[in-house]
């Protein structure tokens, strides 16, 4: 498989300075960035999926009429939780 690049980028000294300084040992300035556009990229899935979760449960709610007060499910969650420890 081919590699690609990302276009370079300018930044403030600043900026570059404490994102080196916030570098773990043996880590490279570039393994840096491209760990952090991954996980962009994941957070910003993460944040897709859970907002069309959202709104197909909104929809499935508005098919059957099946509401749930926020106390209840909360009191539900807190049991869940509570059984996990």
């Amino acid at each position: 498989m081919k590699t690609a690049t990302i276009p370079p980028l300018r930044v403030d000294p600043e900026l570059r300075a404490l994102a080196q300084n916030s570098l773990k040992e043996g880590e490279t300035l570039s393994s840096f960035v491209i760990e952090s556009l991954k996980q962009g990229i994941q957070n910003r899935q993460l944040k897709q999926d859970f907002i069309a979760r959202g709104l197909a449960s909104q929809l499935d709610a508005k098919t059957t009429n099946e509401y749930f007060e926020s106390g209840e499910v909360l009191n539900e969650l807190k049991q869940m939780l509570d059984d996990a420890k």
